[in-house]
């Protein structure tokens, strides 16, 4: 129950902050670093209180946290420009379909898991679902469709190497991703304070949006490192795919994305693979 409980969290808030970068409608540094900020001082008491609790050694943290900064950053970066060149019922989909995909490989591969045919069964289940809410209708966004892979692979390569780090690394969750959210905002601090007029108009343009993202996405994914804590990696990273269901509906309510009907039946199939992943 506290898995699925976590997961749950994870896939509201997931789906939460997904909707509010594609309702701003921008792209650049200057909204990614000002949300990283928000959630680098938000968190920053957490953060610090799991570091010291669990006396982590720095030396063995900073590359880790560095390698995940760096790929969460290509993430967002991809992220972001696909939900300005396609539909979020179209990219979100497709890159939370690929990358549990290639996760539940790499889990098996280099973690040595081995899931039951339950668990197998309902992982193809939600990438069919999900593939099939990204797929929907007579003509197909190209540019959506090449974001959503890519940014499934990168989904795929940083749920791997967290898992590594929270599991293999023994790094405390809330503190790990802390670290790797204050490398992402001094990453990102150049740029974003290069053209200050234009991250202040930014700031005044998307508060909620900026702080919606900077207090929901850190959260959604600490939640997914507890959970990798508890259940197998190759189970997590697919159930947590719930958040399709919310995103398609947001996407035909939110933005009239069309297909509505064909993409809530691509949920339903989502669901059925979690129900079958909850039995493996």
């Amino acid at each position: 129950m506290i898995v699925v409980a976590l997961v749950a969290g994870a896939a509201l808030a997931h789906a939460a902050w997904n909707l509010a970068i594609k309702r701003a409608g921008t792209s650049g540094a200057g909204f990614l670093w000002l949300a990283f900020l928000v959630g680098t001082v938000l968190y920053a008491p957490f953060g610090i209180t799991s570091l010291a609790a669990e006396g982590v050694d720095l030396l063995r943290l900073l590359p880790l946290a560095a390698v995940s900064g760096l790929l969460q950053l290509a993430y967002f970066l991809l992220l972001q420009r696909g939900y300005r060149l396609g539909d979020v019922s179209v990219v979100y989909p497709l890159a939370r379909g690929t990358g549990p995909l290639l996760a539940v490989l790499f889990a098996v591969l280099l973690f040595g898991e081995t899931p039951t045919w339950f668990g197998i069964a309902g992982a193809l289940i939600v990438v069919a679902g999900v593939v099939l809410i990204g797929l929907t209708g007579t003509r197909v966004n190209r540019i959506g469709v090449l974001y959503g892979l890519a940014v499934g692979v990168l989904i795929a390569t940083y749920t791997i190497w967290d898992a590594h780090a929270v599991l293999n690394e023994r790094m405390p969750p809330v503190g790990y991703y802390w670290a790797s959210l204050v490398v992402q905002t001094v990453l990102f601090a150049v740029p974003a304070l290069r053209r200050p007029a234009e991250t202040w108009t930014v700031a005044r343009r998307h508060p909620w949006g900026i702080l919606i993202v900077g207090l929901l996405s850190p959260l959604a994914y600490v939640l997914i490192l507890l959970a990798f804590q508890l259940a197998p990696v190759s189970l997590v990273a697919p159930a947590r795919e719930v958040s399709v269901v919310l995103v398609a509906l947001g996407g035909w309510l939110l933005f009239r994305e069309p297909h509505p009907l064909k993409r809530i039946l691509g949920s339903l199939v989502v669901l059925a693979g979690v129900a079958l992943l909850s039995l493996g």
